[in-house]
């Protein structure tokens, strides 16, 4: 498995080793040793599975206790996946990676915690399955207003489809203190 650090150092993009022939294809989606030689000390305890139809934005999210490490893949379709950087003592502060995840290149990305996530469907639908290093927390839960001109983030849809809950998420200047990381 090949592993590149993105734009944002912490998190990683993961590009699988794919094996085909003409009955399909095998590929590892998982090993701890691959993330552990990149300084990654995690263990994941649950799973999450979600179906999206084109032009769903879902995000930006992100959780102040029982924080999680997530590491994602589309298992169907095409999404843009998107880490924003919350650590506010860090040089990248405000910044944001975006990558395409897709069932054709396979590709994955490892969003460590102090971040905040979200995606957007640019096939007609997606499938995205993720991995979490601690268990969902909804009082902890927090969002970031997807939209927000500070982050400056091309979702690459026309007419999103936003849950009410995150259109009335804060921008990233009115988020308190003691809710970034």
């Amino acid at each position: 498995m090949e592993i590149i650090p993105t734009n944002i150092s912490d998190v990683l993009l993961l590009k699988p080793e794919v094996y085909e022939d003409d009955r399909g294809f095998f590929l590892e989606t998982f090993r701890v040793e691959h993330l552990a030689k990149q300084g990654v000390d995690v263990r994941f305890v649950q799973d999450n599975l979600s179906k999206s139809q084109k032009n769903t934005v879902r995000g930006l999210h992100y959780q102040i206790e029982q924080q999680q490490d997530k590491l994602l893949m589309a298992m169907q379709g095409t999404i843009l996946d998107v880490a924003v950087d919350l650590r506010r003592d860090s040089d990248t502060f405000g910044q944001h990676v975006a990558t395409e995840l897709s069932a054709d290149n396979k590709h994955q990305l490892f969003i460590p915690k102090g971040f905040g996530h979200g995606f957007s469907v640019l096939s007609d639908s997606a499938l995205v399955y993720y991995k979490c290093s601690d268990y969902y927390y909804p009082e902890g839960e927090r969002g970031l207003f997807w939209n927000d001109p500070e982050l400056n983030i091309d979702w690459k849809v026309r007419d999103p489809i936003i849950s009410e809950k995150d259109q009335q998420q804060p921008k990233l200047n009115e988020i308190p203190k003691k809710d970034l990381f």
